[in-house]
């Protein structure tokens, strides 16, 4: 009985030694970046205001599509879960405008500046995941 528990602890911790910790460095690099998110969707939207959503759409779009042409697994990875996060960030701007104006979050009483296109992006309606 006592072999059997050696022998199980031997091999869990050969099963250690051999993980990939890529893979859990990966996870924690992934859990930054979507922390990350929320911090730069509060400021982006206080300095800039929720207009800006389709260059941050465009951005994450771009950070994606950028992932299948490099070449490392973990890179591209990297790659495609910070796309992710700003695309996920494009559809908050508008939310976060809303947490502003109603004192959730600080409220920037200043002018934001109007993005290239605004009357094109008047027109659309943001998007919400």
């Amino acid at each position: 009985m006592s072999l059997t528990i050696l022998n199980n602890l031997q091999s869990t911790i050969f099963n250690l030694q051999s993980l990939d910790w890529g893979a859990v460095a990966l996870g924690f690099f992934a859990l930054g970046i979507i922390g990350f998110g929320f911090f730069w969707v509060i400021r982006v939207e206080y300095h800039l205001g929720y207009l800006w959503w389709p260059y941050m759409l465009g951005l994450g779009i771009l950070l994606i599509a950028s992932s299948v042409l490099v070449g490392d697994a973990g890179y591209a990875a990297l790659l495609g879960i910070a796309g992710a996060s700003v695309v996920w960030g494009a559809t908050e701007l508008k939310e976060q405008a809303v947490r502003g104006e109603i004192g959730l979050f600080p409220f920037n009483p200043q002018p934001k500046p109007n993005p290239p296109g605004v009357k094109w992006i008047n027109r659309i309606k943001a998007p919400h995941l």
